[in-house]
């Protein structure tokens, strides 16, 4: 084994330190993003012919420099923080947090740590990345449209509007009424105004649906075959996910979102609560899958009444269903995977998974298990542990 670049990244700087496969430090340096920044760094990185490079948070503030080691063809790994973080705490120096310490933490876990995820960059799913990331955008944006909107409507109308309004109610509503005093006539001027811009919204959202749909469609993927998952879950799930192979098996996929349980039990008293980690985007999609499913008369919602019927509570009935189709999900991107792998990019689909909650078998078994432990898998690409 070579050398470990350790990275610290920020938006403006990124500081790095160099190890050897003993941990020994043979150089370190900061360095601007910057375009003469970045050649700086890269170039005082390639003086070291066996080379990886480890960065920080490659899915968040770290992203945009990976991208650009990974497109000048250096071999980067993702650190997440949380393994850094643990580094630092129990290192010497009581836990002192400063961007040097930082680039020797995230160093030390690339050179201890097997089975970091390499980073490779997928023009399509950062793409569908970026729709997606709009998607939500405009759609907080069209909360807050839809939220002044019913101010005003409350201010002109008694009683106000109905709960949920279309662009086109709102506007046929808005005809009726025409304020004879100033404060009327403002808050009708207003009110249309924010109906334009509903309407412009609607718009944009419709054509990021279309392209969403396309880009999923020609990744051969068929996740909007399963009941609850729309253009914007599909495209963020491929694209937070990646290569799905980068997880053992399901239980992993589930820690990794968020659905599986954390073991909090103690001697005799088995028990189990809520995680609050993993990918909370991905949580949220399977949330909303849940949510649609429950709403409807599909094997998600007999599900949901099956557990409810056994005494589990309504918020338990829920998050062992986001459990459950965790698990769907898993099953059927895995299948599409394989597929896509087996017939090339842009294959045609091979036979349809059933859509739905009971893809599994009924019984609890490993639907239900905690969140596992650390492990390292054949799927992911290791840096090789240290002799």
């Amino acid at each position: 084994m070579g050398v470990i670049i350790g990275m610290d990244p920020h938006k403006r700087s990124a500081t790095i330190e160099v190890i050897d496969e003993r941990g020994a430090v043979l150089a370190k340096a900061r360095f601007g993003t910057d375009t003469a920044g970045y050649q700086q760094m890269l170039a005082e990185g390639r003086r070291f012919a066996d080379r990886v490079w480890a960065v920080e948070g490659c899915n968040g503030i770290g992203k945009h420099l990976a991208h650009r080691l990974v497109h000048d063809g250096e071999t980067v790994f993702d650190v997440p923080p949380k393994l850094s973080a643990q580094v630092r705490v129990f290192a010497t120096g009581n836990g002192r947090k400063t961007d040097p310490v930082d680039a020797h933490s995230v160093a030390l876990v690339a050179l201890r740590t097997p089975g970091l995820v390499r980073v490779e960059v997928d023009e399509d799913l950062v793409v569908m990345g970026m729709l997606a990331d709009r998607r939500d955008e405009l759609g907080r944006a069209r909360t807050q449209t839809i939220n002044r909107l019913h101010r005003l409507l409350l201010e002109l109308f008694h009683g106000g509007a109905k709960q949920f309004l279309s662009a086109q109610q709102a506007r046929a509503l808005i005809a009726t009424i025409k304020p004879r005093d100033l404060p009327g006539k403002t808050r009708r001027r207003l009110a249309v105004e924010l109906i334009g811009e509903l309407e412009r919204t609607d718009r944009k959202i419709k054509a990021l649906k279309k392209d969403l749909t396309a880009l999923v469609t020609a990744r051969g993927s068929t996740l909007l075959e399963l009941h609850g998952i729309g253009p914007s879950s599909a495209a963020r799930l491929l694209a937070d996910v990646g290569d799905i192979h980068r997880f053992a098996d399901r239980d992993r996929f589930a820690s990794w979102n968020g659905t599986a349980p954390i073991d909090a039990s103690s001697g005799n008293q088995q028990r189990h609560r809520l995680s609050r980690a993993g990918n909370r985007r991905i949580n949220r999609a399977l949330h909303i899958m849940a949510i649609v499913q429950l709403r409807n008369h599909t094997e998600g919602r007999a599900y949901y009444d099956a557990r409810k019927a056994g005494g589990m509570p309504s918020m338990m009935a829920l998050r062992a269903l986001k459990r459950r189709l965790s698990n769907v999900v898993f099953a059927r991107m895995l299948a599409d995977q394989l597929r896509r792998e087996a017939t090339g990019p842009g294959g045609q689909s091979g036979t349809t998974l059933q859509s739905s909650a009971t893809d599994l078998p009924p019984d609890i078994g490993s639907s239900d298990k905690p969140h596992p432990g650390p492990a390292t898998t054949h799927h992911r690409t290791a840096i090789p542990a240290a002799s």
